[in-house]
């Protein structure tokens, strides 16, 4: 009885031997590998605020004429952006800079012979953030009209920005990483493969660049704020199992 007994258990340990055997060699020959592949999230889209400023000034040798003719410039300006649409609370003007003017002196060998006052420059900034991109765009354009009222006003270009970033990446990632798994799923079919479980994924640089524009990426990422259309795009890196 215990002869027999001992067959048994002596059969069923090479029975399950073998099976693990088996199942090594199966695993052994099943290839193990990565695939490392970057999708791309991309979108165009239109900025929906922009920023414009400008300055004015004035010169004079007295101080406090320069400053009634800087305030009388300022409220010819405000009231032609207010006639143009601009809400008043919408007009941000910063403070005065106030700098002396000395002119250098020479004599005709060349020698320095001292500074003489030349009077003061009076320069104020204006700053309007506004949702109306296409008005303010607009009157940055037109506001030279205000030189036939005798004001010097310089404008800069304007700068465009989105409000809903935050929710443009979110999308751009998700689109950035389903390209990246078609990416995966097309090589691992190809090579006669299975896509396994995802290991890793890394998020590139969120990009800006304004549309047809030719403009580069950086390293540290691109953010465009003279076009007011834009092209929005980040990368993902995914590295996924291969069975």
């Amino acid at each position: 009885m215990n002869k027999n007994f001992s067959a048994i258990l002596f059969a069923v340990a090479i029975i399950i031997a073998s099976i693990v055997l088996g199942n090594a060699i199966i695993n052994r020959n099943r290839p193990q590998g990565t695939i490392n592949v970057t999708g791309l999230g991309e979108s165009n889209f239109t900025s929906d605020l922009v920023v414009w400023e400008g300055n004015f000034s004035r010169e004079s040798f007295d101080l406090k004429s320069a400053y009634a003719d800087l305030e009388k410039d300022r409220k010819l300006v405000s009231d032609y952006l207010i006639s143009k649409g601009i809400p008043a609370e919408k007009l941000i003007f910063n403070a005065v800079n106030t700098n002396p003017k000395y002119q250098q002196n020479y004599s005709n060998d060349g020698r320095y012979l001292g500074q003489t006052f030349d009077g003061y420059t009076l320069n104020q900034s204006l700053k309007i953030e506004s949702t109306e991109v296409e008005k303010v765009e607009k009157i940055s354009r037109e506001i030279t009209e205000l030189l036939n009222q005798g004001i010097a006003f310089y404008s800069q270009q304007p700068r465009y920005y989105y409000t809903e970033l935050e929710s443009l990446k979110l999308e751009m990632i998700a689109k950035a990483t389903e390209d990246a798994r078609i990416r995966a799923e097309r090589i691992a079919e190809n090579s006669k493969g299975d896509l396994g479980d995802l290991i890793s994924a890394n998020m590139g640089i969120f990009q800006i660049t304004g549309q047809n524009s030719g403009e580069d990426y950086s390293w540290g990422g691109t953010f465009n704020t003279a076009d007011k259309n834009k092209t929005a795009s980040i990368t993902m890196k995914l590295i996924f199992e291969v069975d």
